[in-house]
């Protein structure tokens, strides 16, 4: 290694003059004539123990990744181009002189840039020393490094195994006790892994692959296995990169597989938005049909094939559709075909029996949200996308981003807040769950919908011409898929038009927000005779002709149908257009299929707000770090009970929104999932991004209490002035 220039002459020689440290038993194969990690000084390349080793050329600089996140003294202050993984170069000299002044107390020399975390514990080291002497280095968080006398053990409460147990990683026998190198699964009992085969599988499969082994638990095993120190790189899995990895899984089956194929272009023939769109069984997706052979009136009807109707049929949970007594000879060729492909979950019956089969059906096939949420997210890439967002304009910042050309809501979204009062065009990370609780927030008190707790679309020309439901449907649509909030201000009215069709729907007087047409429905239907009935009939009649309501009345009862139709036209008719357009964009990611597919569930997260939050839900919310202040913690619990008891002006929403930027649980849970941790400071603060709340260490209860209300309250409030003066579209 050259000599490095306008360096410290002592720190030249030591990074010179000191040849590199071989740990024992370390598979890596050393060359002297490769350069040496500054931190460490060896110049091992051993990805799987101490990260890749990266060489700044123009620097003449080279370092371990492990060494740089470990180290106790530096920070990643630069983007990821800059630098060395993103941490500054003046930063890394600074750490390198700090290190130069700390002996390692395993290898006795200088350099030691690693220091236990433990309270009074004065114990440094270099990296490879601490791997061989089992210290535990956490890849999360602060990034902290405990020492061989105080790393966290997992503790088990008895030993019931009598035998070895085998590895599930690689198979061999361990002995079933946990030690540094043998770790248990915290979910599955059974479940003893090496160190190093997990080190291995966690490299390989990354942060959305690695699991247990076991059960496939992913949340739970991760958490445990970055307390013992395992690093879960946030990548893909290796598999995923190798080039056209399952490129196979792309290619959509296009066929049709009835027995009387209609099209004259062939069975293969597939014409989008025509008649002879190839429509894809909804239960195997490997057989298909052209609308047109099967009748079916869109594309948005479900149909399954013969094979997955004969299993559904035999399975005794639904009824068969009753088959049709044929009309005449001359028509067997289309009712056969009718017979044969019509879709059991929409038989050919009247709106409303064929409404209660489709909300029988939904109860057999009843799924939790999170559930159908998560099976929707498996078609995001892991690709970010980013877009930036002005908090003060967060409707029109969001539209441009969602319409920009380069978007796909099939990749990740990565938000950057953007001030354009800032002069200097600075830019910061955003939380991608915050701004789409934001996004959301703004489309209900938009003019695209009208009510006031329950809202239905309203008919907004500019909003159609400009295509703007269409785009509020595809952020609905993107939002419940990437993690944002429920929506809980629809009626149930506009939901049932989305989950059951229009023709399948009966507003009620409520859903009406015009005061003058709510009078003339609230005056028939008081009416008590004929003569009171034909009287508002004839002072209505040019608005009743307008509307295409206009009837002639002979029985009192008539009423009734009148009023159905006007409901019908001012709730439903009137806003066909902006329908239209809204429910094209909630097909974004296959939303509004799974919403006609399960109504029953997208209907609580539709239509009700979320649950007010207790002091247990949050409680349990929140996972808390290693080495907190149990006092601390004691008095967020007493806080969190003081809150939920009305002897606080703080509400358990204000706390979550302060730490997460959300004001409920999405349906969807958080990514990453909320945490707690204690510091010495005066107040708390809330990293939205990472969803973690820092308490403050305090004395007594009172302060904590007081600090806690001041920095929620005000920042809050804050954000809320900030905010307040642009709403919606």
């Amino acid at each position: 290694m050259g000599p490095v220039r306008g360096w410290p002459e002592a720190q030249r020689d030591w990074l010179e003059g000191l040849r590199p440290l071989q740990l024992l038993g370390s598979p890596c194969k050393m060359n002297e004539n490769k350069p040496a990690c500054v931190l460490c000084r060896k110049n091992d390349d051993c990805p799987n123990q101490y990260g890749e080793k990266k060489t700044n050329e123009k620097w003449n600089l080279t370092v371990h990744y492990y060494c740089l996140l470990m180290s106790s003294g530096i920070w990643q202050r630069g983007k990821e181009e800059e630098g060395v993984y993103g941490f500054l170069i003046e930063d890394i000299r600074k750490e390198v002189n700090r290190a130069s002044k700390l002996k390692c107390c395993v290898c006795k020399k200088n350099g030691a840039s690693i220091g236990c975390v433990a309270p009074r514990c004065k114990r440094s080291y270099h990296f490879p020393c601490g791997l061989q002497r089992e210290c535990i280095f956490q890849f999360t968080g602060n990034f902290a490094s405990f020492c061989w006398h105080h790393r966290p053990v997992q503790i088990i409460a008895s030993n019931n195994y009598g035998d070895s147990l085998p590895c599930t990683i690689c198979l061999e026998f361990v002995e079933p006790i946990p030690t540094y190198n043998v770790l248990r699964s915290p979910c599955c009992k059974n479940a003893w892994f090496h160190r190093e085969c997990l080190q291995v599988q966690a490299i390989n499969a990354g942060m959305f692959f690695f699991r247990c082994t076991i059960c496939n638990n992913s949340d739970v095993f991760q958490k445990e296995m970055l307390r013992m120190g395992i690093h879960i790189p946030e990548k893909d899995a290796s598999w995923e990169l190798e080039e056209n990895a399952y490129q196979e899984l792309l290619q959509h089956y296009e066929h049709c597989d009835v027995r009387r194929c209609r099209c004259k272009e062939g069975r293969d023939y597939n014409a989008p938005d025509s008649k002879w769109e190839i429509k894809r069984c909804q239960c195997c997706g490997s057989s298909g049909t052209h609308l047109a052979c099967s009748s079916l009136r869109s594309w948005e009807q479900n149909w399954e094939c013969l094979e997955c109707r004969t299993i559904i049929y035999n399975s005794g949970d639904f009824q068969k559709a009753k088959k049709h007594t044929l009309v005449s000879a001359n028509n067997v060729g289309i009712t056969d075909c009718l017979l044969e492909e019509s879709s059991p979950k929409l038989p050919r019956q009247s709106p409303g029996s064929q409404r209660k089969d489709v909300l029988r059906q939904g109860n057999k096939y009843r799924k939790d949200i999170s559930t159908i949420l998560t099976e929707l997210a498996f078609q995001i890439k892991k690709k970010p996308r980013r877009i930036c967002i002005n908090k003060d304009d967060i409707w029109n910042s969001a539209l441009e981003g969602f319409r920009n050309q380069k978007f796909n809501p099939v990749y990740t979204i990565e938000v950057t807040y953007i001030n354009e009062n800032d002069h200097f065009g600075r830019d910061y990370p955003g939380s991608k769950q915050e701004f789409l609780s934001l996004l959301m927030l703004h489309l209900e008190n938009s003019p695209l919908f009208e009510g006031s707790l329950s809202k239905n679309l309203s008919l907004n020309s500019q909003a159609l011409k400009e295509n703007l439901y269409f785009e509020a449907g595809k952020m609905v649509a993107i939002s419940l898929v990437h993690g944002g909030p429920s929506l809980g201000f629809f009626s149930k009215t506009l939901f049932n038009c989305l989950a059951y069709g229009p023709e399948n729907t009966q507003p009620i007087l409520e859903d009406v927000l015009d005061f003058e047409v709510a009078q003339i429905i609230i005056r028939i239907n008081t009416a008590t005779n004929m003569s009171d009935l034909n009287s508002i009939i004839n002072e209505y009649c040019n608005y009743f002709e307008l509307i295409g309501c206009l009837r002639i009345v002979t029985s009192l009862s008539d009423k009734y149908v009148l009023v159905k139709d006007i409901l019908f036209y001012q709730v439903i008719k009137r806003v066909q257009a902006p329908f239209e357009s809204f429910k094209q964009g909630l097909k974004t990611l296959g939303v509004l299929e799974k919403i006609q597919t399960y109504p029953e569930v997208f209907c609580d997260i539709f239509c009700h707000k979320p649950e007010n939050l207790s002091a247990k839900i949050l409680s349990d919310l929140f996972t808390v770090h290693t080495l907190s202040d149990v006092q601390a913690l004691n008095f967020w619990n007493s806080y969190l009970k003081a809150v939920e008891d009305g002897k606080s002006t703080t509400t358990m929403e204000d706390i979550l929104n302060f730490a997460t930027g959300c004001n409920s649980i999405p349906p969807a849970g958080f990514k990453p999932t909320p945490s707690i941790e204690c510091l010495h400071m005066d107040f708390p603060v809330g990293n939205k991004c990472s969803n973690c709340l820092t308490l403050p260490i305090t004395t007594t209860y009172k302060e904590f209490q007081e600090n806690m209300d001041f920095a929620i309250g005000n920042t809050l409030r804050l954000e809320k002035e900030k905010s307040s003066h642009y709403i919606g579209p």
